[in-house]
């Protein structure tokens, strides 16, 4: 169970024992949806730390720094974690001028939760066709969800040293592709742009056995540099366009291909800060101001980190106030259209400002790790903790419609 391998997983504890139990329904439909248990998991941890924190009066960035998970610390369930950056995402948030700007004004409350996602490997396989043009067909099995096909042709542009718009991705079926996993888990950037690099290296090697043939010099002379294949002490050289010209009046064309099942996927880590205003007539809660921090590893493409971030914000804010099943007595949904399943739209929400934060990834050529799984993670325990401070009431269940507020304060008061 994800829930329970990830509900500790930001905290260093010496000893302790997570149980979980799997409890089946009979009315809402299961499935994976991004993160799968992590972010119900870390609503109720982080909302326990927060609790500590009060009744211990320490400052709840300084409480998590003290007792965050680093490099070598052992998760609960066994593993080691190798190099991460939740202490970096932390000092982050202190720094940042949200945490350090006083929030001001009545029935207003600021939260901040962590969350973790342990990313994924797979199989993942690609091929790579040089074109007479010096263009290059990158084929690959993972479907673009985020921003991959960028993504992926970036990491195979830095390997082969030439220009990112030469290099062309196609998405194709699993009959043109070797065999590719799914694409999810965070893990598509990771293996499928470990595979287009491997694939890339590839080229590279047999363009420097082409153009060793050309030269007629043995090809331990012949080396590949930023997109240049040279003879290391005669005056030859060719650009990776002109090699590419010539490749079929010399031995026909160069196709890489490499397939691969990747570990060293890099744990991730964010932090999460908000800001929230409840109305004590309505209930209603409105988010005043939302920053999401996040180590990426390294951002290949961070304009599309940052898509992924916000999105899975403003995902973990409809969870946390918004979303909810409504079924009738005989157990039919009667929320099941558009019309009726209330999603946050622009309109509610604020500008999710984000902060990447760049660990690298050891188990990776580049760095990389996932980033699409863990900004769903702390959206529902930061805003129930930026609640619980506007309102002094501690609310236990999902989602925090205006109703519930309005009961937990008549209960409360």
């Amino acid at each position: 169970m994800q829930g329970a391998t990830c509900a500790f997983a930001c905290y260093e504890l010496e000893n302790g024992t997570v149980e979980g139990y799997d409890v089946v329904v009979n009315k809402p439909k299961t499935a994976a949806y991004r993160a799968p248990g992590s972010p119900q998991a870390a609503f109720g941890v982080e909302q326990v730390v927060d609790e500590l924190c009060q009744k211990l009066g320490v400052d709840p960035v300084e409480f998590r720094l003290n007792n965050a998970v680093t490099e070598g610390s052992r998760k609960v369930e066994g593993p080691v974690f190798q190099k991460i950056g939740l202490v970096e995402c932390l000092e982050a948030a202190r720094n940042h001028d949200h945490y350090r700007t006083p929030l001001q004004g009545p029935n207003r409350g600021r939260g901040i939760a962590a969350g973790f996602w342990m990313n994924r490997g797979f199989h993942s396989s690609v091929n790579m066709t040089v074109n007479p043009d010096g263009t290059v067909n990158l084929i690959e099995g993972s479907v673009d969800i985020g921003g991959s096909r960028a993504s992926i042709a970036q990491q195979a542009a830095e390997t082969l040293g030439i220009a990112y718009e030469e290099i062309k991705p196609q998405v194709v079926d699993t009959d043109s592709i070797g065999y590719t996993m799914v694409t999810g888990g965070s893990r598509t950037t990771f293996a499928t742009g470990w595979a287009a690099i491997l694939a890339a290296e590839d080229v590279k090697t047999q363009m420097v056995e082409r153009a060793a043939s050309i030269w007629d010099v043995p090809v331990e002379e012949v080396e590949y540099d930023g997109g240049v294949i040279s003879h290391r002490s005669e005056e030859l050289s060719f650009t990776f366009k002109e090699l590419a010209r010539q490749l079929y009046t010399t031995g026909g064309g160069i196709t890489g291909t490499a397939s691969l099942d990747p570990t060293g996927e890099g744990n991730s880590f964010g932090v999460h800060l908000v800001d929230v205003e409840v109305d004590p007539d309505t209930g209603k809660t409105e988010i005043l101001r939302y920053t999401a921090i996040q180590d990426a590893g390294k951002a290949v493409h961070p304009s599309y980190v940052e898509g992924q971030i916000q999105g899975g914000a403003v995902q973990g804010i409809g969870w946390a106030l918004n979303e909810e099943y409504y079924f009738s007595d005989n157990g039919q949904m009667m929320n099941s259209s558009f019309l009726d399943y209330r999603m946050p739209t622009s309109l509610d929400l604020p500008m999710i400002d984000t902060v990447i934060v760049e660990v690298a990834n050891p188990g990776h050529p580049y760095g990389v790790r996932g980033v699409g799984e863990v900004p769903i993670v702390p959206p529902l325990a930061a805003i129930a903790n930026a609640v619980g401070a506007a309102t002094d009431q501690r609310l236990t269940s999902l989602p925090i419609t205006p109703g519930s507020v309005l009961e937990a304060e008549w209960n409360g008061g």
